[in-house]
């Protein structure tokens, strides 16, 4: 049964009705473009999304009826998208950084305009485009796993490269506890908390 999380891309029967819609979304743009799970907090049966455009500052944020759910698309899936035929940085640091991902054990997959890309098909990524991955771990890493967790962070030169950890409870970034800052910043549904134990949090 579909539980939708943050990143997943869904299509829908139609947007909430009275609906106040950005000056930069036209209709070919709305036809094609999916709708990306945010966290949020809404009420039951209801699903919190945003609609991104071609530009980083065109986002627009609403809720959904679940109901009106008619595909989706999840990270892990995207991790088995085909890249054959296109190219850009942060598609081709997708590809090598691929076989790490899968390697590791964990559940993961693209996020992000390269996930959004791979989805949709629409032009949005760029030659400066950051890679944004998810990677679904829920306990903390032992030695042998942030060995791991390096290696895939410093396998990534040719772009920015944004790993996200979700916990089942929420997001952080990999590079914010890599560093060993003693805290890092937990994306939850209910907003953000600073933590140093994100794995505890429930």
């Amino acid at each position: 049964m579909f539980g939708p999380r943050a990143h997943d891309l869904l299509w829908v029967s139609g947007l909430p009705d009275g609906m106040s819609l950005p000056a930069w979304l036209d209709g070919a743009w709305l036809q094609a473009a999916p709708l990306v799970v945010r966290r949020a907090s809404t009420a039951p049966g209801r699903i919190p999304v945003g609609l991104r455009g071609l530009l980083r500052s065109e986002r627009h944020g609403f809720d959904i009826d679940a109901a009106a759910v008619v595909r989706y698309v999840t990270p892990e899936m995207l991790a088995r998208a085909p890249l054959s035929g296109c190219s850009c940085a942060a598609l081709d640091a997708l590809r090598l950084v691929a076989p790490l991902l899968d390697a590791s054990g964990w559940a993961w997959g693209p996020t992000g305009g390269v996930g959004f890309a791979l989805a949709s098909g629409l032009p949005v990524l760029r030659a400066d485009s950051d890679l944004d991955i998810v990677l679904r771990i829920a306990a903390p890493p032992d030695a042998a796993q942030a060995d791991a967790l390096r290696a895939i962070a410093a396998s990534v030169t040719a772009c920015r490269l944004d790993l996200q950890i979700d916990t089942g409870s929420g997001g952080f970034a990999y590079a914010e506890w890599a560093a060993g800052r003693g805290r890092v910043l937990l994306k939850t549904d209910h907003g953000p908390v600073l933590t140093a134990t994100p794995w505890e949090l429930a």
